[in-house]
């Protein structure tokens, strides 16, 4: 009697799972510093064009040739600077002064609307005041200066109103 594989068991077909040993890339991207890449592009340039010391250097390295143009492209535009990881990712673009300004203008003209609002119903106060006082006033018969002597213990508003 021979075994049969799991897959074949209790007469239900199912597919059997193999590991391979195939090695899987890594997921997330490796960042080189400039002086890996600067070492990297000194001991492959070293090499005479078609050397398989340079493909050599590339599988140990993990990279291709396309990333050493790049590299060279970088060197030569910006020496060390150009060979420094850049940020992935939209750029951040840098504040402008007016936004802060007019943003800081509208608040001062908001605090100040604030204020006349507060000034207007303080003038609309006073102005209610004196048309009461001044409505006061129009009972009088004589003005309070040209007035005739009052008698002790008479009120003065009796006096502006002609009562007394």
């Amino acid at each position: 009697m021979t075994t049969k594989p799991f897959s074949e068991r209790n007469g239900v077909a199912r597919p059997a799972t193999t590991r391979t040993a195939e090695v899987q890339p890594p997921t997330t991207r490796r960042a080189r510093s400039a002086a890996e890449k600067l070492r990297i592009l000194q001991e492959y340039d070293a090499y005479p064009v078609g050397s398989p010391e340079r493909g050599a250097v590339l599988r140990r390295a993990g990279i291709y040739t396309s990333q050493i143009s790049k590299w060279r492209k970088q060197r030569d535009h910006a020496a060390m600077t150009g060979l420094t990881p850049q940020r992935r990712g939209p750029k951040s673009s840098p504040r402008d002064p007016l936004v802060e300004e007019v943003e800081q203008l509208r608040k001062e003209n908001a605090r100040l609307q604030a204020r006349l609002a507060q000034a207007e119903t303080i003038i609309d106060v006073q102005k209610k005041v004196a048309q009461a006082v001044g409505a006061i006033g129009t009972f009088r018969k004589q003005p309070l200066s040209s007035a005739p002597p009052v008698a002790a213990g008479t009120s003065p508003v009796c006096v502006g109103t002609g009562i007394a």
